[in-house]
């Protein structure tokens, strides 16, 4: 439409191209994988430079009722740089607020919003704060604060003082949003869904509580694998519909709600 806002105008009807720098912005370790854990790793392949930003400590992802929650955050910490460098991505920042507890405000946005303008990433890519019926507060905090956070980076009135000591306002060309209610941008994955699938098995942690037990037996990691393969290859099938109209589409995919901020 004529005139219309830049922030309400759709995004290109092109392909987005590979970006020099994305960062993935995750409410808690693992959770950039599973949204974008091959998208990512086709990215790192080809050259981009990929880094992580995890919110929260990961000290409540557990079902284990003796353990210490230092110990857990120490090996969700190691788990996450693991999975990381299965994926390619070049670094890991831990911003270390208390897992379950994330609020929103003014502070966590202005520390997304310095990353941002550090690392001055083409696409930023994170959680969908408007999906419906997210149950976990993190996931939905997390979400907004990179929205938010990358809005802010953009503009060298908002966080004055990051401005003050040199960290220049930057504008991504793209926000990437996964688990979206309504995507409309799918990244083909064909091929990358084994570095996806290493590292997730990297946060064995987490292997009762997200992964179905795929540490306890070879049969219950060949049917978590089934499962993120056949979520791939759904995503695929929805890209060929939205693209042509007809079931043709990718072999796998991962699917965002595409923004231009």
């Amino acid at each position: 439409m004529p005139g219309m806002h830049p922030d309400l105008a759709d995004p290109p009807a092109d392909g987005l191209p590979r970006p020099h720098r994305a960062l993935a912005v995750a409410a808690h370790p693992d959770d950039a994988e599973f949204g974008a854990g091959g998208t990512l790793a086709k990215w790192a392949a080809a050259g981009s430079e990929v880094a992580i930003l995890v919110i929260t400590d990961g000290s409540k992802g557990s079902w284990d009722q003796g353990g210490r929650a230092a110990d857990l955050i120490a090996i969700r910490r190691r788990e996450q740089q693991a999975a990381a460098a299965a994926l390619g991505a070049r670094q890991t920042v831990f911003l270390d607020y208390p897992d379950g507890e994330l609020e929103y405000s003014l502070g966590l946005r202005g520390r997304v919003c310095e990353w941002v303008r550090r690392l001055r990433p083409d696409v930023v890519l994170g959680h969908d704060p408007w999906q419906r019926y997210q149950l976990h507060p993190d996931h939905r905090v997390a979400g907004l604060a990179c929205v938010d956070g990358v809005v802010a980076a953009r503009d060298h009135h908002f966080f004055p003082d990051q401005i003050a000591v040199g960290l220049a306002a930057h504008r991504p060309a793209a926000i990437l949003l996964w688990s979206a209610d309504q995507p409309n941008h799918w990244e083909d994955v064909s091929g990358f869904l084994d570095r996806k699938v290493a590292a997730l098995l990297c946060h064995r942690s987490q292997s009762e509580t997200t992964m179905g037990g795929a540490h306890l037996t070879p049969a219950a990691r060949e049917d978590f694998e089934r499962r993120v393969r056949h979520r791939a290859a759904e995503a695929g099938a929805a890209a060929g519909l939205a693209a042509a109209g007809a079931a043709v589409g990718l072999e796998a995919a991962e699917a965002f709600r595409r923004l231009t901020p």
